[in-house]
């Protein structure tokens, strides 16, 4: 193991228990290292202990320093709730460290994703608001809305981030980013089937120090980042941190009717520049305090809160092609019907912020639909999200072998967006859309060591939320129904989980280790199909509308004024659905160190995501309830340091079992919906491999391959879910959601430039396999859709004085200038005609000055 300094590396572990489950003991060094070739013996720090360490005083200590922080100095990281070095852990793990983010120009957390082997993290189009779609290896969520649950746990400072929405998280002032792996069902709880993934703040030493570092570069790109850390007593310390980041967006919002005279689309624009807006823009503002009490070397106690300002543009949005949908409810203007031109081009659409009021025109079939009313509704191409949170960790050592640790956490948020979907003047459809979300969580930890050789941890966690999604919707594609409603629905969940923990080293060199957890979760959704003016929407819930708000019971009217009074019916609003689980998952592993530099691992665990009821019924037969997915997986894979540590490389393949897998579909019994079944269940196999190498002084390459296979086993699926039953469900060879090849590489080198300082150039390389992103249905045909496969090339030059507190960079991302895709949306099967997607940034340049004091 690389030497390093003994104060330095006792200040590293010293911040990685103020977020830690258990305080351990610190390493002690033998010597440091050799800066000339960036290794050293193996045999220099003694193991990681599981016993609570007595916490130290803070000293004082420089910012971080990228040269010593991407060397092969030991990752110390928390995944089986304590400290342990990442190459000694029998876990399928990414780590990555402030430097390394800073190396590589990641600001946020799907960056970082980009570079990690099965692991994908996309920001989501404009339909989806200012929301993600998750997967690791294969397993996760790509719809926000609330009643859904992750499949990838998202943690800050240890405490759970619930939601989709608003987690492309900007890594302010971290200290480092673990990936984890496969399934998390017994260490990082419910709703982690996929994995997990944990951000650590940079925790306060009292250093008196910091940095501040400013930003500018394309499309008006302005960002200022700034932490400083500050002393308050001898057991009292403190850091503040802040970023403001503002971009003018990509894509241009062109006027139709301005840019087409004569087609027979208003415009309320002169004539001249007929670009409305650039979506796609970034107006980001965040703040974090963190306080440290350490009053003696029994207690800890870290308090942390934050508050983020999101507020933009829409995200950008294309349209790919249409099928044509020629209905007066519907066109652009008189003869003017939704068809391919409103294709506008790879940087360009034709939103409108509303659509105008009108006269519904349907069949006779229908009561009261033909000559109804339509009422105008509007919005803005804007996007607003505020969250903020606040935590707290307390860690007390009782003696040298027990701690106990307790963190509870608050978070909010709250956030506004308006989507037209057609990106066309087009009356296809449009929403306003206005989530609100709460969640407190509290765990508490006793960890202990018996022995030599046990390590023992127990722990409690309770975690409730709740959800408003409060959406209208103007959608008149439908031919049937004049669909203007309004549903603010509320959402509530609650879990409660017991684990434990345990590893064992029955002989020298061999750890065995298991866990165990019982979880028991609900949630509660109730639906409301209101008109805009409060009262019950009659097309979507008659029953309701009829007898009022939570009806069930005899239709004792129809409309002859005669009833059924054998018949029982239910109104949709009011209507709650509850689901309820009980759920025990399992882990065993063992690792065996056939040398210093080699670890071998094997380990069966398991995980599951929530299940849940429809949350966008059209109806109250459409209340279709769906049961948790399940995942088995089997692991093996080796940990290794090789030429006097000089090289990293780790390697795991896996085989998960994954059952009753839940999918989206768009054909509920008897009628078109939006729901989510069960489909069947699937084998997924695959591997990862991750590589650090430092082969000369100065050079330093890391890289990272990915496979991943995945097959639905045919018998299993369920025949509601599946197509031709279903149009928009699944059939036996279809492919996962995530790329099932990924590849990164990147490599840098230091020139000494004596006094003058140094100069570093960087690049790196990300390739992606074409994505599966689900069928549609084209004249009876089954089409699969695709993101096309791409690699992107950025690359980092950066200057650091002698004294290496300043810097200056210059950054270049996707400079080849590719064209692609981060999703793809397909709403043809249903009667909507779109095929949109989010293009990828194109090629950019930024300047960054970062001074540290």
């Amino acid at each position: 193991m690389q030497n390093i300094d003994r104060s330095r590396f006792q200040r590293i572990l010293l911040a990685s228990a103020s977020v830690s489950a258990i305080f351990v003991g610190s390493p002690a060094l033998a010597q440091s290292a050799d800066p000339q070739t960036n290794s050293a013996p193996v045999q220099t720090v003694a193991p990681v202990q599981a016993a609570p360490a007595q916490a130290e005083a803070p000293q004082a200590a420089p910012e971080q320093n990228t040269e010593a922080d991407l060397s092969t100095q030991d990752i110390v990281v928390t995944a089986q709730f304590r400290e342990q070095r990442l190459q000694d852990i029998p876990i399928s793990i990414t780590a990555v460290n402030a430097a390394q983010l800073e190396a590589r120009s990641q600001t946020n957390l799907a960056q970082v994703a980009d570079a990690a082997p099965n692991v994908s993290l996309k920001p989501q189009g404009a339909s989806f608001g200012p929301s993600i779609s998750a997967s690791i290896r294969g397993v996760g969520q790509t719809d926000f809305n609330p009643a859904y649950e992750p499949g990838v746990g998202i943690y800050i400072d240890d405490v759970y981030y619930p939601q989709l929405t608003g987690a492309v998280f900007d890594l302010l002032d971290v200290d480092r980013v673990e990936i984890l792996r496969g399934p998390q069902g017994t260490l990082a709880g419910r709703n982690s089937e996929g994995g997990a993934i944990k951000l650590y703040s940079r925790k306060p030493t009292g250093e008196n120090g910091g940095f501040v570092e400013a930003t500018y570069g394309s499309r008006n790109r302005i960002g200022l980042r700034a932490a400083a850390d500050f002393k308050i007593t001898d057991t009292l310390s403190g850091r503040l941190s802040g970023v403001f980041k503002q971009q003018e967006g990509f894509v241009d919002r062109i006027d139709y009717g301005c840019a087409n005279p004569g087609s027979g689309v208003a415009t309320a624009r002169a004539p001249g520049d007929c670009t409305i807006s650039k979506l796609g823009g970034v107006g980001y503002q965040a703040i974090r305090g963190i306080l440290r009490w350490q009053p003696s070397d029994k207690l800890e106690v870290t308090l942390i809160g934050d508050y983020t300002h999101d507020e933009h543009t829409i995200a950008g949005e294309v349209l790919l092609t249409t099928a044509t949908v020629n209905s007066p409810n519907t066109n652009a203007a008189p003869g003017v019907p939704y068809d391919n031109r409103f294709v506008c081009g790879p940087y360009c659409n034709y939103i409108t912020t509303g659509q105008p009021a009108g006269t519904f025109s349907a069949p006779p079939v229908v009561p009261g639909a033909n000559g109804k009313a339509l009422a105008a509704t509007s919005g803005t191409d804007r996007s607003l999200y505020d969250g903020w949170g606040v935590s707290g960790q307390i860690n007390y050592n009782v003696n040298d072998t027990i701690s106990l640790t307790s963190i509870t956490g608050y978070r909010s948020f709250d956030t506004r967006f308006d989507s037209d979907d057609d990106l066309s003047p087009a009356n296809i459809g449009f929403g306003t859309n206005h989530l609100t979300n709460w969640s407190f969580s509290q765990e508490l930890r006793a960890n202990a060591k018996v022995g030599d050789t046990i390590n023992l941890t127990l722990g409690g966690y309770y975690f409730k939320q709740e959800s408003v999604y409060d959406s209208v919707q103007d959608i008149r594609y439908v031919p049937v129904y004049p669909l203007q409603f309004r549903q603010p629905d509320p959402t509530n969940a609650e879990a409660k989980a017991l684990f434990a923990h345990a590893s064992w080293e029955p002989i020298e060199n061999l750890t065995l280790s298991g866990g165990l957890r019982y979880t028991s979760e609900t949630k509660d959704q109730t639906y409301y199909r209101l008109n805009y003016d409060g009262t019950i929407n009659r097309f979507l819930d008659p029953f309701g509308a009829t007898y009022g708000f939570g009806y069930s019971g005899p239709d004792t009217l129809d409309a002859n004024g005669n009833g059924n009074t054998t018949e029982t019916v239910t109104a949709l609003s009011g209507l709650t659905a509850h689901y309820e689980a009980k759920r025990w998952d399992y882990r065993l592993a063992a690792d065996y160190r056939l040398s210093d530099a080699l670890l071998v691992y094997a380990s069966f665990s398991t995980g599951f995501k929530g299940g849940g009821s429809n949350p966008r019924p059209f109806n109250a037969n459409q209340v279709i309830p769906f049961e948790p997915e399940k995942l088995t997986a089997y692991e093996v894979g080796f940990k290794s340091d090789f030429f006097d540590r000089k090289m990293r490389f780790n390697v795991s393949a896996f085989l998960n079992n994954y059952k009753d897998i839940q999918i989206p579909v768009s054909l509920c019994p008897g009628a078109p919906c939006a729901a989510r079944f069960n489909a069947g269940d699937a084998r997924v196999k695959g591997f990862e491999a991750e590589l650090t190498a430092f082969p000369v002084p100065g050079l330093a390459i890391d890289a990272s391959l990915s496979y991943l296979d995945f097959h639905y086993i045919a018998s299993s699926l369920n025949p509601l879910a599946a197509y031709p039953t279903n149009p928009g469900g699944v059939v036996a060879d279809d492919p996962s959601g995530a790329p099932k090849w990924k590849f990164n590489a990147g490599a840098q080198y230091k020139i000494d430039l004596g006094e003058t300082g140094s100069l570093t150039p960087r690049f790196d390389l990300n390739y992606q396999d074409k994505q599966y992103t689900g069928p549609t249905v084209i004249a009876g045909t089954r089409i699969r859709n695709f993101i096309p496969a791409y690699a992107l090339l950025n690359a980092r030059l950066t200057w650091q004085n002698a004294d290496k507190d300043l810097e200056v960079s210059l950054e270049g991302t996707n400079i080849t200038d590719k064209y692609y895709m981060l999703t793809i949306f397909d709403l043809r099967a249903t009667g909507a005609g779109f095929r949109k997607g989010r293009p990828g940034t194109p090629r950019e340049w930024a300047l960054s000055v970062k001074k540290k004091f």
